[in-house]
């Protein structure tokens, strides 16, 4: 069949260590995806083999497929090994034995930046004032495993994502019982970064700190024990370590507003945050976000935002590929 005769399609993927997710992408007024399919990673040997089965699955085989993937790992070489799975594989040879047309890898956290401005009011939730002013930067951070950190900056109509390793800075430590966990920690680390706290692990990490603080047994709780029983106000160490989270994820936050002037917002992503929405925000995330002494009128005036749509990697790599 002729090339031109053919139909072009636009294949993206969320790949993550447990799920991946596969769609095709459609921009005409709004951005769409159709064809969501989710698959488990321990079910398939190789990338190649999920994808192979999504394109056979949706009858693509005598389709042009640009691809974008993004993926929870480095794609600054060719070869990519992933970090929570046995998969390794070349990007090129990966285009050639698929037969794609093109084919681009991003960061998944790139992905999740640039899905930000495509989501409306029923994909996101707003936390305190401000006020977005179009065409201004915007930061993302998102607590789960890790830190994530991203920055996006409008340049010529399409937006430019400049992603790095923010959530590796240096913990800088607020209120009283931020110096007393940072205290606490140095005892055993010789370096504290907000990941460390900004995390999964990192609540965790506040709340065994906490106990130590004090002088109470620590019952080694996982950060949805401590979310949850927080939540139901069970547990007095649990709700103050959630609250301590809240307080220095503000603080955190700020400090993005003001490296980069966000005055298109900033944004929370990540596993953790939607879990408890509605605590965040009676939480004095807002206030220590807010809090940046001569500089404070910055940050009052910054949105702050919660992302709740659920499939914010697909919207991405769509959005990338199809701007």
């Amino acid at each position: 069949m002729n090339t031109e005769l053919k139909q072009t399609v636009t294949l993206i993927a969320d790949i993550g260590g447990t799920n991946i997710r596969l769609a095709l992408a459609h921009k005409e007024n709004t951005l769409q995806l159709t064809e969501v399919e989710t698959y488990k990673c321990s079910e398939f040997t190789s990338l190649k083999e999920v994808i192979a089965l999504y394109i056979d699955l949706k009858k693509l085989n005598d389709s042009v497929i640009n691809a974008c993937l993004a993926i929870a790992c480095p794609v600054d070489n060719d070869l990519i090994s992933m970090t929570n799975l046995p998969w390794q594989f070349s990007q090129k040879l990966l285009k050639t034995e698929l037969n794609l047309h093109s084919l681009t890898f991003i960061n998944d956290y790139t992905a999740i930046a640039m899905a930000i401005p495509y989501l409306d009011d029923t994909q996101k939730i707003k936390v305190g004032g401000g006020g977005v002013i179009s065409n201004h930067p915007i930061a993302v951070c998102g607590p789960g495993t890790g830190l994530g950190v991203a920055h996006l900056v409008p340049v010529n109509n399409k937006w430019h994502c400049f992603s790095g390793e923010g959530g590796h800075t240096d913990f800088s430590a607020v209120d009283e019982l931020d110096i007393k966990i940072l205290q606490h920690l140095q005892k055993s680390k010789t370096r504290v970064s907000y990941e460390q706290l900004l995390s999964g692990y990192g609540l965790e990490q506040i709340y065994t700190a906490i106990c130590s603080i004090n002088n109470q047994t620590d019952r080694k709780l996982t950060a949805e024990d401590i979310s949850s029983k927080a939540l139901r106000e069970d547990c007095l160490l649990c709700q103050k370590a959630l609250s301590q989270f809240c307080k220095i994820l503000g603080s955190f936050a700020g400090n993005l507003a003001l490296t980069m002037n966000t005055k298109s917002g900033v944004y929370i992503a990540g596993g953790i945050v939607p879990r408890f929405v509605e605590y965040l925000k009676n939480s004095d995330f807002r206030s220590r976000f807010e809090s940046k002494g001569r500089l404070s009128n910055i940050t009052k005036n910054t949105p702050t935002f919660i992302i709740t749509e659920q499939q914010p990697g697909l919207l991405g790599a769509a959005a990338f590929l199809l701007q």
